[in-house]
C-alpha cells in the first residue's frame, strides 16, 4: 500500500513508523526539513519538504498512484485543503484528516465532509478521543490503562503489581487453575521498563505492569484478584477547562450516575465558556496548582482529579498536589512520552497520551476490513489488534496450540457469536470468529500475515 504522511510531528512520526514497519510504500511531508530529516534517518519512509496542501508538493510524494492519504499536520486548514486537493486533483481513494477545532466536528455541520463538498473519508478529533480516553479512566480507577473492545464485551486492564497482589509470585499457568471460571488473561508484563509477552511459566513480582484482557462481565472480579478495589467516582476535580476538559465534563453531566464536578480554569475567557456550556458543574477560575482553590474545590473530600490542561508539566503537579490533599485517583494527561516513567516515582495514578490514543484511532481506520480495531501500547512498543478470521486466513479450523504465533503474541479473546470466550489451547478457530490479539510491535507484521488482511482488503 502506498500511503502519503502530512505532518511529521509526534503522530505523523508514529504512523509512519507503524506502516513502515509493515513493509507499506511510505512518503513524509512536512514544511520542517528538520522533522523530513528526523524521519528519513530513523525510519524507512521517503520524504518532501514543503506544504502539504501544495499540489505539486503532492506531486513530488507520489500522489498520482497513491492510496491512502494521512492529513496529520498542526493546522486543520491545511489537513482540511490536504484531503480536497488529493480528492480533486490527484483522485486518492481514501483520506484521513486530523481536526482539533470543535466547530469544524459539530454534528449538525457532518455534511460538509461529503465527496461532493470537502472530501475526507475519516475525520479524527483528538480532543474527543482523549475525552474518551478519560472517561474510560474513571470508569475504571484501579487500572493505568482501559481500552474497550469486542463492542464493549471485553476490556483491556493496566494494573500495577504491588506488594500486597495476592497473586504475586505466583505462576500464570496456575492462575488458570486457581481461576478456572475467570475469563481473563494477562498478555503483557512490563518489566524494569520493558515490554514483554509472558509464557505461562511466568510469575508477577511487585512493581510489574501487567496488561490483562478480560471479558467485561469479570472486569471488577480480575481486579479483585490482584487486589484492587473499585470505587464509584461521585466527586471529580478537573483541572483544565480547553476542549478536553468541557468534554470530559459535559459526558460526566449526562451519564446516569450523576457524578458531580467541578472545573478549574486558568484563562478567564476558557472559564467563562465552560460556565455558560456547563450546566451542573461548578467552573472555578483561577491556577490549578494554588492549593487553596483546590481546597475550595474539594480536593480532599474529592474521589478523582483529572488535569488536561495543555501543559505536561502543570498536569504532573496538579496531581501531585492533589494526591497530597488526600485525593485518592490523580490522572494527567501527558503528551511527552519521556515523561512517563516519572509517574511511578511521583504517585500519579495514571495518565492519557494523547499521541498513543489519535495514533490508535488513525490505525484502526488505515486497517480498514476485517480488523476492527487497534490500540497502540507504551510508546507504540505493542497493539492489541481485533479481527475477524476469515475462510482464507491461516488461522482458520485450526486448534489455538497448533497456530504458530510467534513468542510476542498472545490472543486476549476470541468471540464466538454473542460468546466472548477466554482462550484455551484446545479451542477451535472458525471463519468468522473474532480475535483479539496482543503483538510486540516486531510481530505486527507476522499477525497481519496470519489473518491475511494485507492480502485480502489493501
Amino acid at each position: 500500500m502506498k500511503v502519503i504522511i502530512c505532518g511529521a510531528g509526534q503522530v505523523g512520526w508514529q504512523i509512519a513508523r507503524h506502516l513502515s514497519g509493515e513493509h507499506n510504500d511510505v512518503t513524509v511531508v512536512d514544511s520542517n526539513p528538520d522533522l523530513v530529516r528526523r524521519a528519513t534517518d530513523t525510519l524507512d519512509v521517503q520524504g518532501i519538504a514543503g506544504f502539504a496542501s501544495y499540489p505539486d508538493v503532492l506531486d513530488r510524494a507520489g500522489a498520482r498512484d497513491a492510496d491512502m492519504i494521512i492529513a496529520a499536520t498542526y493546522s486543520d486548514e491545511v489537513n482540511m485543503v490536504t484531503c480536497q486537493v488529493a480528492h480533486s486533483v490527484f483522485a486518492i481513494q481514501r483520506k484521513i484528516a486530523r481536526l482539533r477545532s470543535q466547530s469544524y466536528l459539530t454534528a449538525i455541520y457532518s455534511d460538509l465532509y461529503r465527496r461532493d463538498h470537502m472530501p475526507i473519508d475519516v475525520v479524527i478529533s483528538p480532543e474527543r478521543e482523549v475525552a474518551a480516553a478519560a472517561m474510560q479512566r474513571l470508569s475504571a480507577p484501579a487500572a493505568f490503562d482501559t481500552e474497550t473492545f469486542m463492542d464493549g464485551r471485553a476490556q483491556l486492564l493496566g494494573v500495577s503489581i504491588d506488594e500486597t497482589c495476592p497473586i504475586v509470585n505466583t505462576p500464570l499457568r496456575q492462575l488458570t487453575d486457581l481461576f478456572s471460571t475467570l475469563r481473563s488473561i494477562v498478555v503483557g508484563v512490563r518489566r524494569d521498563g520493558t515490554l514483554f509477552a509472558p509464557e505461562p511459566g511466568d510469575q508477577l513480582f511487585a512493581g510489574d505492569d501487567c496488561y490483562v484482557f478480560a471479558h467485561i462481565d469479570d472486569v471488577n472480579r480480575t481486579l479483585e484478584v490482584f487486589g484492587k478495589t473499585q470505587k464509584k467516582q461521585d466527586r471529580v476535580v478537573i483541572v483544565g477547562g480547553g476542549n478536553v476538559g468541557l468534554d470530559v465534563a459535559r459526558t460526566l453531566e449526562q451519564s446516569e450516575h450523576r457524578t458531580r464536578a467541578k472545573v478549574i480554569e486558568r484563562s478567564r475567557k476558557q472559564a467563562e465558556r465552560a460556565a455558560e456550556t456547563l450546566e451542573r458543574t461548578i467552573v472555578l477560575h483561577g491556577d490549578g496548582l494554588d492549593a487553596a482553590l483546590l481546597n475550595e474545590a474539594g480536593i480532599s473530600r474529592a474521589d478523582a482529579m483529572l488535569a488536561v490542561t495543555d501543559d505536561d508539566k502543570t498536569n504532573m503537579l496538579a496531581a501531585v498536589r492533589a494526591k497530597a490533599e488526600g485525593c485518592p485517583l490523580a490522572i494527567a494527561l501527558i503528551n511527552d512520552p519521556t515523561l512517563v516513567p516519572l509517574m511511578g516515582p511521583l504517585g500519579i495514578d495514571a495518565y492519557i497520551n494523547p499521541r498513543a490514543t489519535t495514533v490508535s484511532s488513525i490505525l484502526r481506520h488505515i486497517r480498514h476490513g476485517r480488523v476492527r480495531q487497534v490500540y497502540s501500547i507504551g510508546d507504540a512498543e505493542a497493539e492489541v489488534i481485533e479481527a475477524e478470521v476469515l475462510s482464507t486466513s491461516p488461522m482458520a479450523g485450526q486448534r489455538m496450540r497448533d497456530i504458530g504465533f510467534p513468542e510476542g503474541v498472545l490472543i486476549g479473546a476470541i468471540r464466538k457469536g454473542d460468546q466472548v470466550l477466554r482462550p484455551d489451547g484446545g479451542l477451535r478457530i472458525e471463519d468468522g470468529d473474532v480475535v483479539a490479539i496482543f503483538a510486540m510491535a516486531a510481530d505486527v507484521p507476522e499477525v497481519e500475515r496470519l489473518l491475511q488482511v494485507s492480502i485480502d482488503f489493501f
